[in-house]
């Protein structure tokens, strides 16, 4: 069995120029890995403790030498020297040593960092892919780009925080990337043309000041079909709603645009317009997580008619997803693994989702760094999803340019899984 003989670890910049900590390890076969976490820019109550250092004087607070600190002095004398088989015995004596369900004492900032770099080590020289799912069980995901943004992404009136175009007609992934990318040119086409502003936000997408609540779907609809695509056949539409965000506990209130508020039966209301007028596979996070009884409704609603992915609500937690599938809540979950904080518990939430019928999205997150595990975990799992963000910038491009590499190198046995994105349950894009 390896033993752990070196770990490092040290704090880097994210994509939004945010600290993050880095771990590099070394195991006594001379495999090597290194691993870096990311960061939400809206997060979950649930979530997982990420750790900072709240020095005011020091990025505001933000900085990670305090997990780096802990890495060193607490985890690195723990771990070195000890023998483990697999990443789930390396993310028990981890869990063990933190003792907090929420990984408070090291950070699940830490503790991811370890977990994914320790993974890439026991893939030796081996693909990272296949040593998380040797069964063979791939698939090229449908890539969920990004392209405008809102919300906490973006200094701009627009309430939701992502509209997403997924090239489910594509016949393979590049086609997908290509056709995400010539939408995305569009888009920043029919943008200038309308005399508003093409910066983007915190992923890439551009983040403009709009007029009503349908322009975003309007814009949408105008690109693709810009792009020479069929809305519906080739590309359709996804939304992130991140309702927790809007939530004042008793309504919903769109503060960045008209002030309006919403009841959840009126959200719901608006959703089921939006699907009768506009091509949308997927609603993330339609309503905050403490909602539950709406969520039922929401369910129970559209459920079989569209996508509802629920992040906040269920955070990469296995438990809290098994309740959900019990009480019929959502139909998807949002895998994001700094939300839990190792790599095994987060294929575990993945196990739970499959074998209920819920649909898989490997997920990106707004602070990230140029590290593409997700795109391995992504066809590893046979997901069918994954959100990187928009088709441009380094770290975003960095998962979707691996999974190109993957593409060619698995051929055949790794299909692209375009409308079929759903292996079980009642939702099929057609």
């Amino acid at each position: 069995m390896p033993a752990l003989v070196e770990l490092a670890a040290r704090e880097i910049l994210d994509s939004r120029g945010v600290p993050t900590i880095e771990v590099d390890i070394r195991l006594d076969s001379g495999a090597r890995g290194r691993a870096a976490a990311p960061s939400g820019g809206s997060k979950g109550k649930r979530e997982a403790t990420e750790l900072r250092d709240n020095d005011r004087n020091r990025y505001s607070g933000a900085g990670v030498r305090r997990a780096v600190t802990i890495v060193r002095e607490v985890i690195a004398p723990a771990l070195i020297g000890t023998d483990f088989e697999t990443t789930a015995a390396l993310d028990r004596r981890l869990l063990e040593l933190d003792g907090t369900p929420q990984r408070s004492q090291l950070g699940a900032n830490a503790i991811l960092a370890i977990s994914m770099a320790v993974t890439r080590a026991l893939a030796g020289e081996g693909s990272l892919h296949e040593h998380l799912a040797p069964a063979e069980k791939w698939r090229l995901p449908v890539p969920m780009f990004n392209v405008l943004n809102g919300g906490a992404h973006a200094n701009n009136n627009v309430d939701f925080q992502e509209f997403m175009v997924a090239p489910i007609g594509a016949p393979n992934f590049a086609e997908a990337l290509r056709m995400g990318v010539e939408t995305y040119w569009a888009l920043r086409a029919v943008l200038k043309h309308r005399g508003k502003a093409t910066s983007v936000g915190d992923e890439g997408g551009f983040a403009p000041d709009l007029d009503r609540h349908s322009e975003p779907f309007d814009l949408l609809m105008l690109a693709i079909e810009q792009a020479g695509l069929k809305p519906a056949k080739d590309i359709v539409i996804a939304v992130d709603a991140a309702a927790g965000e809007l939530s004042d506990g008793d309504t919903y209130v769109f503060r960045k645009s008209m002030r309006r508020r919403r009841t959840t039966e009126r959200m719901i209301e608006f959703y089921a317009n939006c699907l009768r007028q506009f091509p949308i596979w997927s609603i993330e996070d339609g309503l905050a997580e403490t909602d539950i009884e709406g969520w039922r409704a929401l369910t129970t609603a559209l459920g079989t008619r569209v996508q509802l992915v629920g992040d906040d609500l269920f955070v990469t937690n296995a438990s809290l997803l098994r309740d959900g599938i019990m009480d019929g809540i959502a139909n998807a979950v949002l895998i994001k693994p700094n939300q839990i904080g190792t790599v095994s518990e987060t294929l575990e939430t993945i196990s739970e989702a499959t074998q209920g019928g819920y649909g898989v999205i490997i997920s990106h997150r707004a602070g990230e760094t140029t590290d593409d595990f997700i795109a391995d975990l992504a066809v590893a799992s046979g997901a069918g999803q994954i959100k990187a963000g928009a088709p441009v910038r380094g770290e975003r491009v960095a998962k979707y340019n691996q999974l190109l590499r993957l593409e060619e190198t698995l051929g055949a046995k790794a299909v692209y899984a375009g409308r079929q994105f759903r292996e079980r349950g009642g939702f099929l894009c057609s």
